[in-house]
């Protein structure tokens, strides 16, 4: 099975040794994405809300590029420096996505890069 690299520049660049996403078949892996604004690659600034909004935009930018949308996500993982965002996650997460919801986990962790407070990455299918 042959392996498409997804990139755009309406979602950060990668900011180490690896693609925004990859498909393979009709599966799509998208890269852990941090609360970066593509055109400045800076942290959004603002409260956890926010960057957990602009999460959400950056891995739908790299949905569409590779030809899907949020709708098609089939797993998300959420990293969470403070576990007790997670009412917020939810929160804004029923704003972006509608049942049927992916599947999903919610992971605290110590740190994650440019001390974003949160970080997600999914798998999608687009049949």
């Amino acid at each position: 099975m042959s392996k498409e690299i997804i990139s755009t520049n309406n979602a950060p660049q990668a900011i180490g040794t690896y693609s925004q996403a990859v498909k393979a078949g009709d599966t799509v892996y998208l890269s852990g994405q941090i609360p970066l604004l593509p055109e400045t690659m800076e942290m959004i600034e603002g409260s956890i809300e926010l960057q957990i909004r602009r999460v959400f935009d950056n891995l739908q930018a790299v949905a569409t590029a590779a030809g899907g949308n949020l709708a098609d996500i089939v797993k998300l993982n959420v990293f969470l420096v403070d576990l007790g965002n997670f009412p917020v996650v939810n929160e804004v997460m029923a704003e972006y996505f509608s049942e049927p919801y992916p599947a999903r986990a919610a992971i605290g962790v110590a740190a994650l890069p440019k001390d974003a407070g949160v970080e997600m990455d999914a798998v999608m299918v687009i049949a």
